[in-house]
């Protein structure tokens, strides 16, 4: 049995990714094995330019956190595995999703997004989202659109009305 010096250790951590998945609005799960370290550490500059990063925990200590939160990935704890925690809810998933392209090692297992579960499948359709800045470019295109059409609109009934 363990001694209380190394159950105090442990259960520090399982605090810790505790109060990480609480506090993040996503948290990844992915397989990293085959990634060479300038790949993680090109990995977690990417993430950090968006405002998340990724740690290695051990599957027992993430699946005793994860179970005392009320979250069941327990299937997806297999093999070495770490978790990236972001800041909002598709950036790390993107950056993760972009990087798995180029990098056939990292595989993504699953995902918490706002405290829900979402598989495999869902990781990969928030991935083909665009960021923030994108959608609010294509709706400030919409508005300009909607704009003009109504200018040519105005201009061709004035125009109209002067003849």
């Amino acid at each position: 049995m363990a001694n209380a010096k190394i159950l105090a250790a442990k259960q520090v951590v399982i605090d810790e990714i505790k109060d990480r998945v609480q506090n993040s609005k996503s948290v990844v799960l992915f397989d990293y094995r085959g990634i060479t370290d300038n790949e993680a550490k090109e990995l977690r500059v990417k993430l950090r330019e968006n405002n998340a990063d990724y740690k290695v925990y051990k599957n027992t200590l993430m699946a005793r956190a994860l179970s005392d939160l009320n979250i069941d990935i327990d299937a997806s704890l297999v093999g070495p595995s770490a978790m990236a925690f972001g800041e909002d809810q598709i950036a790390a998933v993107k950056v993760l999703a972009d990087f798995a392209k180029t990098n056939q090692a990292l595989v993504l297992k699953v995902g918490i997004i706002d405290g829900e579960v979402s598989d495999r499948e869902k990781l990969d359709a928030l991935a083909t989202i665009p960021s923030r800045e994108g959608l609010l470019t294509m709706l400030a295109a919409g508005m300009m659109g909607v704009a003009k059409d109504l200018s040519i609109c105005l201009d061709l009934y004035a125009q109209q009305k002067e003849q």
